[in-house]
């Protein structure tokens, strides 16, 4: 009779293959699902630039180049065109105010010049005419005067004897009404006569007056032509040193043209180019110090121009006090510009990283300074030194401030 066998129990070798196995897929899944996402970049420590998060003072200021320039320049702005005859003053050379700098020579305004004294001479010539018709109208006209009141008189004269013979009825009553009658209109002739005169005389003073006019006229334009005549002679504005003389013997030269300009060297600015990222915080009065042979020497802002160009603008900065020994015109200087008060803040070094971050973010290192993970940041202002750090960072922390240009978007960097 047969017997039934049972089956042992406990586990088997192939149930301990099975959990293995198992073991092994969920620790798979676990890599796939729970594991971590970070992208990984390995890098070799000792090539990066790595600074410490400190407290300290940041001084709010920027380091510029500066330009030497003279205080205010004077252009040479022919005011009347012509052709270079001479040039008697060279480029550089020191001038004072009204030494003839060079010559032009225009024939156009020597005829001009002798038409205004040909007309002018032709109407000094023509008023002297019509005061000499004057002169002798007006005798005419005395003589006239006088003829008319003897008219009168003798009128008069008549009229009285006639009338008193015929009250005394010695002479006929027609003899009598005849002389008053030529009395009478010997009066009217007289005022008529008057009359005329005067308007003559006003019309005559008129025609002097215009006559006068013209030739005054005539005469300003003779001065003014002969003035512009002098312009040909192109003379220094004010005391200083000629500089950029643009021209040459024989060069046709417009009216208006600039041919070159004059320096006035009494003090000197201080010229300098500033990137536009500060356009909103650099204004006139603002503080500023260069350092020469131990000395430093301060400035303030003058001027600030408006106009943005290639990045930049432009701002001119004029000496407080003492001024450097032997300073001439083109010396470049290392200034540094005030832009606000010292304050205490978080800081990291400046680096090459805000070239490539912007400041948005920085790879800050653990604990163990075996990697550095990739943390957002906001950086406010900066200096030649440091930016200052406004969120993302504690002071005594770690962060990498050398290029992160092979790093590309990794998330993680691990130190071989």
């Amino acid at each position: 009779m047969d017997k039934v066998i049972e089956k042992k129990k406990g586990l088997k070798p192939k149930h301990i293959i099975w959990g293995i196995g198992a073991l092994f897929i969920l620790f798979l899944l676990y890599k796939i699902v729970f594991a971590e996402s970070q992208s990984v970049y390995r890098v070799e420590k000792d090539k990066l630039t790595i600074s410490n998060v400190k407290d300290g003072l940041f001084n709010d200021y920027i380091t510029i180049i500066g330009q030497v320039e003279p205080i205010s320049t004077i252009y040479l702005d022919v005011e009347e065109g012509g052709k270079v005859e001479e040039i008697y003053i060279e480029e550089g050379e020191m001038v004072k105010e009204g030494d003839v700098i060079l010559k032009l020579k225009n024939n156009d305004l020597n005829t001009q010049i002798m038409n205004i004294e040909s007309n002018m001479a032709y109407h000094s010539n023509e008023l002297r005419n019509t005061q000499i018709t004057i002169e002798q109208q007006q005798i005419q006209n005395r003589r006239q005067t006088l003829q008319i009141d003897l008219r009168v008189i003798q009128a008069k004269r008549k009229f009285t004897q006639n009338e008193r013979l015929y009250k005394e009825e010695l002479i006929a009553k027609e003899d009598y009404l005849q002389a008053k009658e030529d009395y009478e209109l010997s009066l009217k002739e007289q005022e008529l006569t008057y009359q005329k005169l005067k308007q003559d005389s006003i019309f005559r003073a008129n025609q002097r007056l215009n006559m006068d006019e013209s030739l005054e006229n005539m005469n300003e334009n003779l001065m003014m032509a002969r003035k512009r005549l002098e312009n040909l002679n192109v003379k220094a504005p004010v005391n200083g040193q000629l500089g950029l003389l643009d021209a040459e013997i024989g060069q046709s030269i417009s009216r208006g043209q600039r041919l070159g300009l004059v320096h006035i060297l009494t003090d000197f600015k201080v010229n300098a180019q500033i990137d536009e990222h500060y356009i909103d915080r650099v204004r006139r009065h603002l503080p500023a110090a260069f350092d020469r042979s131990g000395v430093d020497y301060g400035l303030n802002v003058k001027k600030v121009y408006p106009e943005v160009r290639d990045g930049q603008f432009e701002i001119d900065m004029i000496f407080e006090g003492d001024k450097p020994e032997n300073i001439r015109t083109g010396q470049t200087y290392h200034i540094r510009l005030e832009l606000g008060e010292s304050e205490d803040a978080v800081l990291i070094p400046r680096g090459g990283f805000f070239q490539s971050t912007g400041g948005q973010w920085v790879y800050v290192l653990n604990e163990n300074e075996t990697e550095a993970e990739k943390r957002s940041i906001r950086i406010g202002k900066q200096n030649p030194q440091f930016y200052e750090v406004l969120e993302g960072l504690k002071v005594g922390e770690k962060v990498i401030t050398s290029s992160y240009d092979l790093f590309g978007d990794n998330d993680k960097l691990i130190f071989r």
